[in-house]
């Protein structure tokens, strides 16, 4: 499929600020496509790693937790002075881009979440999965501090920090300020997803947009158009969305 290049004049399109953040044990590397699509089309795209894993895995995985990794998102949106960005997370990603909308309200625009968790008040990873997942979880580094990656992940990846899967998320607003709330599901798992009951809940929610792809977990790297596809369209008419609800579990 080739996606047209739209312009910045073009009424139908609203030039965004994508922040991408990626699943455990992977570094803002596993978007290469992803980001070079939506650059394509004129937006500002900052694919994140997150504290302690990957390239920024020097620091001690025992200092990190969920906190750190969205502390790591809302100093972005400062920094780079970003004021409606579109916050995209996959898998573990929908943690982190959860919270940084509810502490940085005034500068989140849009959330998609790409196959990923979708948390509310009180709820952790640990929480959230199933067992086969914790099992996973316990098999951490001799440290103790840290998941091991899994035996298919992209030889890039780490360890991730076990602190930020066991600490539960805590919000404080409502999410009416966000003006689009897309989930992006992931159709072709070998073998039963995990994320299917989150994507039945929310395909008949009217304040969700949802999708099923035809791609693995990581849809960034199976289906990098189709996903950059929808990215775009979170990005029109999003003053005309209706307004969202806090997310449900």
């Amino acid at each position: 499929m080739t996606l047209s290049t739209p312009t910045r004049q073009n009424r139908n399109t609203t030039m965004a600020d994508f922040v991408l953040i990626p699943g455990m044990c992977h570094g803002g590397w596993c978007f290469a496509e992803l980001t070079d699509e939506l650059r394509a089309h004129g937006h500002t795209v900052h694919p994140l790693t997150l504290t302690g894993i990957s390239e920024r895995s020097h620091v001690h995985p025992g200092t990190v937790n969920l906190d750190t990794h969205i502390q790591d998102v809302t100093a972005v949106l400062e920094v780079e002075n970003i004021r409606d960005a579109v916050l995209v997370g996959h898998s573990y990603g929908g943690m982190v881009i959860t919270g940084a909308a509810d502490r940085a309200a005034e500068r989140v625009r849009s959330l998609v979440y790409v196959d990923a968790m979708v948390p509310g008040h009180g709820d952790s990873c640990w929480s959230l999965v199933t067992e086969q997942e914790r099992r996973w979880y316990m098999d951490v580094v001799d440290s103790g501090h840290a998941v091991r990656p899994l035996p298919f992940f992209d030889p890039r990846a780490t360890p991730h920090p076990l602190a930020s899967l066991l600490q539960p998320l805590r919000l404080a607003g409502d999410f009416t300020h966000i003006r689009r709330r897309t989930y992006v599901y992931a159709a072709g798992w070998d073998g039963p997803s995990p994320f299917t009951p989150i994507y039945e809940r929310l395909r008949d929610n009217p304040a969700w947009k949802t999708h099923a792809l035809a791609g693995g977990h990581n849809l960034m790297r199976d289906a990098p158009r189709d996903l950059a596809r929808i990215l775009l369209e979170a990005t029109e008419h999003a003053d005309h969305a209706d307004h969202a609800q806090t997310p449900e579990q």
